[in-house]
């Protein structure tokens, strides 16, 4: 976890200016900054549209009574597309537009959406080692069962209902 903080928050953002060093250099540097703005702009336009699309094609899933399991994990991807084309920056925006693109990020969604689907089904981030997978353990180390109960309620009229004893009481 740390690698990756150091990854997000020094890493990127130090090759983020070296770049936009370089690319002022070549095109100068107003030329950048309207790069930058527009590329941010155009971005943001996009991930509205393609939103939009993934939001209907979820309803469409959801009214066939279906899960809409990649809708929502390219949804998700979608929102980060969005932020990554607001950071100022080319790398970002690289990254972002991967997001964007249906190309990249319907395969790239079913992956994310195959691994979280594991995750749940194992019941964490994957089965430890030497340990089946589909085995639970409680909190003695022994183990659990699933099972069936039905409540029944007492009928009216027993003594243990309350409006009964209101008027025994009075």
């Amino acid at each position: 976890m740390f690698l990756l903080l150091l990854l997000v928050f020094i890493v990127v953002p130090v090759l983020e200016l070296s770049v936009l060093i370089r690319v002022g250099e070549v095109l100068g540097s107003w030329n950048t900054v309207a790069l930058v703005l527009l590329t941010a702009v155009v971005g943001v336009s996009l991930v509205r549209s393609q939103g939009l699309s993934t939001l209907m094609s979820a309803q469409q899933k959801l009214a066939r009574g279906e899960m809409p399991g990649s809708e929502l994990v390219q949804g998700m991807m979608l929102a980060m597309a969005g932020v990554l084309l607001l950071i100022p920056g080319f790398i970002t925006d690289f990254i972002g537009l991967l997001l964007l693109t249906p190309l990249t990020r319907k395969p790239l969604a079913a992956l994310l959406l195959k691994r979280i689907q594991l995750t749940v089904v194992n019941g964490g981030p994957g089965p430890h080692f030497g340990e089946p997978p589909f085995q639970h353990k409680d909190h003695q180390g022994g183990q659990t069962f699933d099972g069936d109960f039905e409540r029944h309620d007492e009928p009216r009229g027993h003594l243990g209902d309350d409006s009964k004893r209101k008027d025994q009481d009075d």
